[in-house]
C-alpha cells in the first residue's frame, strides 16, 4: 500500500490542512499511484491536471476522471508559478511532467518521484514527505 496524503501550497509554506490565501497549490496523493494537481491564481482562474496516471487510466474507468488538456494546464501550471514563486517555467518542461493523456506508463515508479520534480521546476520548497507511508492522511 502507498501514500494517501493531501498537502496544500499557499502563504510561502506547504502544510497537511487547507489554502489560507490564493494563489494556492493542492496536491492529493493517492496510493502513490497518481496524484491530483489543484491550482487556484489570485483572480480566482486556475486548473487541473493529473501526475503519473489520470484517474480513469490508473482505475481503468473512463468515468473515474474529465480527460486532461495537457498542454492548456501545462500552461496555466506555468502562470500559476510565475505568480506564486515568481518562477519562469517553459510550459514544455511542465508538460513533460503531466500524466500522458493517452494512459502512456509514467517514467516514474511512484508519483512522489514526479511530485519532487514538479516542486523543484516551480521553485517551490521541498515537500517532507511522512516516513510512515501508511500513517493516517488527516
Amino acid at each position: 500500500m502507498g501514500l494517501f496524503r493531501k498537502f496544500s501550497y499557499s502563504d510561502g509554506r506547504w502544510s497537511t490542512g487547507g489554502p489560507t490565501v490564493v494563489p494556492f497549490l493542492l496536491l492529493d496523493v493517492h496510493d502513490s499511484g497518481f496524484a491530483t494537481v489543484d491550482y487556484r491564481m489570485s483572480d480566482a482562474s486556475g486548473g487541473r491536471f493529473f501526475l503519473r496516471y489520470e484517474p480513469r487510466y490508473y482505475f481503468d474507468d473512463a468515468d473515474a476522471a474529465d480527460p486532461v488538456d495537457a498542454p492548456a494546464e501545462a500552461e496555466g501550471f506555468s502562470r500559476w508559478a510565475k505568480e506564486a514563486t515568481g518562477t519562469e517555467i517553459d510550459p514544455v518542461d511542465a508538460l513533460a511532467l503531466l500524466a500522458s493523456p493517452a494512459g502512456v506508463p509514467p517514467e516514474d515508479e511512484v508519483v512522489e518521484l514526479t511530485v519532487d520534480r514538479m516542486i523543484a521546476l516551480a521553485g517551490l520548497p521541498p515537500l517532507e514527505w511522512p516516513t510512515d507511508p501508511h500513517a493516517y492522511a488527516g
